[in-house]
């Protein structure tokens, strides 16, 4: 999806409960993804995705089984995966890849809020080069030069109504 991909894919976020996370199903809507599924820590959070930020359907990773979700919801594997999780997440997630999907690593929260002291160690990473997948890395302010092309980009998805916010007030 995106990047000279045939429409109709499937995208997969983790952490999509979150603000980081909610902006990416209406955008890979916007970009021709065939079927969104994102993951979420409260049945709440599930509701929101589903209902109102354009997800076809969501995961609650702390009472749901992730890899049998994954087969259930995605019985022939996923294109993209945007990761904001890493940790087990991203390791169930391997295994269930198409081949020539790509991962996005933009964050690994589940690192952060158990301070983990050791990185977790993926087990399931020689399924990367089983399904010929790409795993990217990336930290925003190092693509501070494309912000405004993302900027006009987002506003053009804003007009035409594929994209929608929702605010979280503490």
């Amino acid at each position: 999806v995106g990047g000279g991909r045939p429409a109709g894919g499937v995208v997969v976020a983790p952490g999509a409960g979150g603000g980081g996370g909610w902006w990416v199903g209406r955008a890979a809507r916007s970009l021709g993804a065939g079927r969104i599924i994102g993951i979420a820590g409260s049945d709440e959070k599930c509701q929101l995705l589903v209902d109102k930020l354009g997800y076809d359907a969501a995961i609650n990773y702390r009472t749901q089984d992730l890899g049998s979700r994954f087969s259930e919801l995605m019985p022939n594997g996923f294109d993209v995966f945007f990761d904001n999780v890493g940790g087990t997440t991203l390791d169930t997630a391997l295994l269930h890849m198409n081949k020539h999907a790509r991962i996005s690593l933009c964050g690994r929260i589940s690192e952060y809020i158990n301070n983990a002291e050791q990185p977790y160690a993926l087990r399931n990473y020689q399924y990367i080069h089983k399904r010929y997948a790409t795993l990217q890395a990336f930290f925003i302010y190092l693509l501070e030069a494309d912000f405004p092309r993302a900027e006009a980009a987002m506003a053009a998805m804003i007009a035409k109504g594929h994209l929608t916010w929702t605010e979280d007030v503490l």
